[in-house]
């Protein structure tokens, strides 16, 4: 076969492209990292804490652009990247996230963005560094040090992209540091403690590349109303939500450059109108304002903004109706005017021409008036809707959302039948509490993920839940009847489920509590409180090992509670007041629980030691029971009890929705706190209490008890306690409830009580004490209820004078009760006194003629009317 000469010259081309290509390949698998960005790189793990060996490849043996986390250029070898973020799921039982394994220590920003040279991407997000060393950086980039800002400051980093976000407890004092790597185009501080930085605006601004800017939570308080102009040249997203501004918007926010697109500053506290200049930002795509304390009607001239797609305005104080001219924003994929104390009416007109139209969410405090023609059919299809309105009759135009993933509706009042039911049954999120929906749920099949129906005016039996719902809240409805239909569905047994949350408290439900619990094994949350529920706690709930959280109080339950039950190790809130439960306080209960409520029963015997071993325990509430013996001196080893140190997460379920949203449900006890029965929710976590009265304990209180020095309510009463109160309660600084009533307590009251200053209930009421209440506004600011029934108690606030606090009188006594030293001669002083006086006399009546003559008239008066009163016997 013949070739010519040019297929000859082109088969020559391609090998030797080839053999390049072969060698380039070869050449760069040869090169090793740079050894001044190894060393630099290892330096700066020094300073890391790595408990879970996230860094463990990070070793003098190994290549480090082999090493995880590290990237490095294909040609050069250059460390270009570091990716070091940590991966946290949220629980869903909230009590703390955990970044267990995440990396800790300190961050020496200085060797990444001076040393590793080329370095353009640096990710540090969601871990837990605590500290951040930028002195180096200073000394480093800077030629004079005399002066940080001098104009031999240059710039000899590379980086373009710095994200430290979600380090919680990362405290950064100054941001001096931050003008210096003028190459940032991307800048993420979300979460970071900036509030010492007051000039974070100026320093920011000096960033001439800066594109985007996230400064969510920093704990920012000055929005620098003084600055007329902010040098961003090429910022495109500003984020500053979540910070305590206080303030107007600033003006310096409307002569930022038009190519700024998304500017989010929800949650501020924001005040004032909606100012117009906010045109000047032509080119905004999304304008999120939510949560702040803006007023006035929103106005007309947002209509005006071309490029919008999303407008968020919810929770603010606006008023009047929701303008016409937002029907104008033809580009808008999300409008939200929720939570406003709006009204009006609300047509068609104002979406027309919202074809793009995915999110809507316009619930406001009053309902608003639907007018929409019967036949309207929408020129958009929505994923998410949230309203309200004024029924009866359901919105007929709703009925033509296919693609709806969420919907909510409040504080309503509608007819549901049988074509609604059908149709949120293909809704994945369903939000309809708080509303009063005219429904029987006797024959309904609930299919949707997320379903909340609780405080409504459903009637019924209760529904079917198909393999679907993960997430189902009933609570407080009018529905009847046992708990079967709902949880022993033969067609659904066969199914997987994949429920977590229920809650059907506070209803009218009656029956036993059914034993099909083995079939909803993936159950973490139980709520069935505030029925007619009797029988005994069915040893089937043993089944369920994920199980955190199980109310079952204010019902007709009784018998003993099963031993089983020590199965379900994730038990953090067990619940079981009210009811008729007999038998001894478990043994247990797992150690990391939480919250521990058996009061209002029949629990008799002791306390169980091993309640001494639950270290996480900050309820424990036993009240009204039949418990005897004494107090166990080892509670003072319950440790969340020692430390006055309460998460900042809620003890709430929590449910991932859309969005990278959260749907929480608080947990709530009824407990008893400074004589009144109160609930708490959303600050349960913040409750440290001990609750053992109206029981038959007895013997003293022990002292031990009162190293629990993160204690807020304490409560002993109506029990048989003996003995002294001891010297040690005043170490219990945060006590806030105390109440040690109607025992047998003697002896007089600790001096160290009157130190503890948070104390706002005081009850110490039908005891044995006796002496003075000891002086101090603490307890002398309560009034007489707290110390009444104690008959040897004296001194203010009671009315009876402690006599022995004559001073003269006290100097004669010694504290052990003898007499001085100085208590004879103090007699013989008052015996010469008297001699001395009445000698006195004497000589006045003796020397002068008429008190003489006085004296005896006045001496034969009495003896003629004692002779008088004598002859008359």
């Amino acid at each position: 076969m013949n070739t010519s000469p040019s297929q000859h010259a082109i088969t020559f081309a391609l090998l030797l492209c080839a053999l390049i290509v072969f060698n380039i390949g070869l050449c760069s698998s040869n090169i090793r990292c740079n050894q001044r960005d190894k060393h630099a790189l290892l330096k700066f793990k020094k300073g890391i804490i790595d408990p879970s060996g996230v860094l463990s490849s990070w070793s003098t043996e190994q290549d480090c652009c082999q090493w995880r986390g590290v990237n490095c250029d294909n040609i050069t070898s250059r460390v270009i990247e570091l990716h070091l973020t940590c991966s946290t799921t949220l629980p869903s039982y909230i009590d703390k996230e955990d970044k267990s394994h995440c990396l800790t220590g300190s961050i020496y920003l200085s060797l990444l963005i001076v040393e590793v040279k080329f370095l353009n991407y640096l990710n540090l997000r969601n871990n837990d560094f605590l500290a951040i060393q930028t002195d180096y950086v200073h000394s480093q980039i800077c030629h004079n040090l005399s002066s940080i800002t001098s104009p031999h400051c240059v710039n000899s980093s590379s980086l373009r992209y710095l994200d430290l976000s979600l380090n919680w407890n990362l405290v950064i004092y100054s941001l001096q540091w931050l003008p210096h790597i003028s190459s940032l185009e991307y800048l993420n501080l979300r979460g970071i403690d900036l509030h010492r930085e007051t000039n974070w605006l100026q320093l920011v601004t000096k960033l001439p590349s800066l594109s985007v800017l996230n400064m969510r939570s920093c704990q920012l308080e000055d929005l620098s109303l003084s600055i007329q102009y902010a040098n961003f040249t090429a910022l495109e997203v500003l984020h500053l939500s979540a910070n305590e501004f206080n303030s107007e918007f600033p003006k310096w926010l409307f002569n930022l450059s038009c190519s700024i697109s998304v500017l989010d500053l929800s949650s501020c506290s924001l005040i004032g109108r909606l100012p117009k200049a906010l045109l000047n930002l032509r080119k905004l795509e999304d304008l999120v304002l939510e949560d702040n304390n803006l007023n006035g009607n929103i106005p007309n001239w947002l209509g005006k903004f071309e490029h919008l797609q999303t407008l968020i305005l919810g929770v603010n104080m606006f008023s009047g109706s929701i303008p016409t001219n937002l029907g104008n924003l033809s580009s808008l994929i999300t409008l939200d005017t929720a939570s406003n104390p709006m009204t009006g009416v609300v047509s068609e007109k104002i979406f027309a021409k919202l074809s793009k139209l995915k999110e809507l969410d316009i619930y406001s405090y009053s309902p608003l008036i639907f007018y929409f023609d019967s036949h309207w059919v929408p020129p958009f299809q929505l994923k998410e809707l949230g309203f309200n309105f004024v029924g009866p009759k359901f919105p007929s135009w709703l009925y033509t959302q296919k693609f709806i993933e969420s919907l909510t509706i409040h504080e309503s009042s509608f007819k549901a039948q049988g074509k609604f039911w059908n149709f949120v049954s293909r809704i994945p999120e369903l939000v309809l509490g708080d509303n009063l929906i005219d429904g029987n749920l006797s024959n309904v099949l609930l299919n949707s993920t997320y379903i909340d129906l609780s405080s409504n005016g459903l009637k019924g039996c209760l529904p079917r839940l198909s393999p679907n719902v993960a997430i189902a809240s009933l609570a407080n409805n009018s529905l009847s009847g046992g708990m079967s239909p709902l949880l022993c569905d033969d067609k659904m047994l066969n199914r997987k489920n994949k429920l977590l949350f229920l809650d059907i408290s506070d209803n009218h439900l009656s029956g036993e509590l059914t034993n099909c619990w083995k079939n909803w094994k993936s159950l973490v949350a139980i709520h069935l409180g505030g029925n007619n529920l009797k029988g005994k706690i069915p040893s089937s709930l043993s089944l369920l090992s994920n199980l955190t959280t199980l109310h079952l109080h204010e019902n007709k339950l009784y018998g003993e509670i099963p031993s089983s039950l020590q199965n379900c190790h994730s038990l953090l809130i067990f619940n079981v007041r009210n009811n008729h439960l007999s038998g001894s306080i478990p043994n247990w209960i797992p150690h990391s629980a939480k919250a521990l409520q058996l009061r209002s029963n029949n629990f008799s015997g002791k306390i169980p030691p091993q309640i001494c071993q639950m270290s996480s325990l900050i309820i424990l509430d036993i009240a009204n029971n039949s418990i005897s013996g004494h107090i166990p001196t080892c509670l003072g080893n319950i440790t969340s009890l020692i430390f006055n140190n309460a998460s900042r997460y809620y003890l709430s379920f929590s449910f991932p929705s859309f969005h990278n949203r959260y749907f929480i449900y608080n947990d709530a006890l009824e407990l008893v706190t400074k004589g009144q029965v109160r609930e708490y929710a959303k600050n349960l976590h913040f409750v440290a209490l001990i609750d053992m009265s109206s029981n038959n304990l007895s013997g003293t209180i022990p002292p031990q008890m009162f190293s629990l020095t993160g204690l807020n309510t304490l409560n002993l009463s109506h029990n048989k306690l003996t003995g002294q109160i001891p010297n040690e309660i005043g170490n219990m600084k945060n006590l806030e409830s105390l109440d040690f009533s109607t025992n047998q307590l003697s002896g007089e009251i600790p001096q160290s009580l009157s130190s503890l200053s948070f104390l706002e209930y005081l009850n110490l009421s039908y005891n044995n004490l006796k002496g003075k209440i000891p002086s101090g506004t603490q307890l002398m600011g309560f009034d007489a209820f707290s110390y009444m029934g104690n008959p040897y108690l004296c001194g203010p606030p009671l009315t009876k004078i402690c006599f022995q606090d004559d001073k003269p009188i006290n100097k004669l006594i010694n504290e052990d009760g003898d007499k001085s030293e100085f208590f004879p001669w103090f007699c013989i002083g008052i015996e010469s006194g008297f001699l001395t006086s009445f000698l006195g006399v004497l000589c006045a009546i003796f020397f002068n003629r008429k008190l003489r003559h006085a004296f005896f008239k006045f001496l034969y008066d009495m003896r003629d009317r004692f002779i008088s009163w004598w002859s008359s016997i």
